[in-house]
């Protein structure tokens, strides 16, 4: 078992988030994203990366209840998950950290069922990461299972 790990940390509102790598595909400008109506609001719509269709979720709407604030530090990062790929919106991608698991500390809020995707919080001199676990992220998201059904049959569609 490694004594680190590393993650893509990311600024959403005025707190620093951290994905571990393995669930990044990539990170890439917030360009060409296609909306859809009726979905929830936490979903800015779809774009196409690698070839593959995927929902946009504006995580600033998902933690905080109010839209990202459009400028050119905006990215989407690409996250593949056991349920499907996602884009998700952040203020800004800011590096790949190696955390140590000795400094990774377990949260009380794990027991809310709206944050169950925190998974720790890594506890760094000077700062604090939430750490998020992106399939129970996912999987707490209300609505995602419609979006899933739509993105099925739009690449049916699309193809």
């Amino acid at each position: 078992m490694s004594l680190s790990s590393k993650a893509v940390i990311f600024l959403v509102g005025n707190e620093e988030y951290g994905i571990p790598v393995e669930f990044v595909v990539s990170i890439e400008k917030n360009e060409g994203v296609t909306t859809i109506p009726q979905l929830p609001t936490f979903v800015k719509g779809i774009v196409k990366s690698r070839g593959e269709l995927i929902p946009v979720i504006d995580f600033e709407m998902v933690l905080y209840q109010r839209p990202m604030e459009e400028n050119d530090d905006v990215r989407m990062i690409v996250l593949n998950t056991d349920e499907l790929s996602i884009g998700l919106l952040v203020k800004e991608a800011k590096e790949i950290l190696d955390i140590a698991n000795e400094s990774l500390q377990q949260i009380g809020l794990l027991a809310y069922s709206k944050t169950a995707y925190f998974t720790s919080v890594a506890n760094l001199e000077e700062r604090l990461i939430t750490m998020i676990d992106p399939n129970i992220l996912l999987s707490s998201l209300e609505g995602i299972k419609e979006i899933k059904e739509y993105m099925k049959e739009y690449s049916q569609e699309v193809n």
